[in-house]
C-alpha cells in the first residue's frame, strides 16, 4: 500500500455557494465572487453568517428561487408574470400588499399542483 495523500478540501464555484446560501452572486462582495468556496467555509457561512450575508438575505436583491418562494409561486409563474430579474425584499412586500391578479392566479396554481402531487404520492403509497 502506498502512502495516502493529504486530503484536499472539497471546493465549489462561488455561484454554487451563492445558490446554496440563497443569495444573488452579483450582490455578494467581490472576494466572495472571485474565489472558490470550500465545504467548511460554506458551513461556517451558514452557521454564523457575516453581516453582508445577513443583510443580503434580509434586504436582497434576491434570486428568482427566493423571490418565488417568498411569493408562494413557482419560478415558471414568475416568468409568466414577466418577472425575470431579482427583486428586493421591499419589492416583494409591495407585490404581496398589492395582490395583483397574476399573483393570486399563480398562488392558486401552485397550491393545486402541490395538492395533486400529494394525492399522487398517497396513491403510490397505497399501491
Amino acid at each position: 500500500m502506498g502512502t495516502s495523500k493529504p486530503k484536499t478540501p472539497q471546493t465549489m464555484k462561488s455561484a454554487t455557494a451563492a445558490k446554496k446560501l440563497g443569495i444573488l452572486l452579483p450582490a455578494a462582495p467581490a472576494e466572495f465572487q472571485e474565489a472558490p468556496v470550500s465545504r467548511d467555509e460554506l458551513n461556517a457561512l451558514q452557521a454564523d453568517p457575516p453581516s453582508w450575508l445577513a443583510d443580503l438575505r434580509r434586504e436582497g436583491p434576491h434570486p428568482r428561487q427566493v423571490v418565488a418562494a417568498r411569493l408562494r409561486v413557482s419560478i415558471s409563474g414568475l416568468a409568466r408574470a414577466g418577472i425575470t430579474g431579482p427583486l428586493t425584499t421591499a419589492e416583494i412586500e409591495n407585490l404581496k400588499a398589492e395582490r395583483p391578479d397574476w399573483l393570486e392566479r399563480e398562488q392558486a396554481v401552485r397550491t393545486e399542483v402541490r395538492r395533486e402531487d400529494l394525492r399522487l404520492k398517497q396513491q403510490r403509497a397505497k399501491s
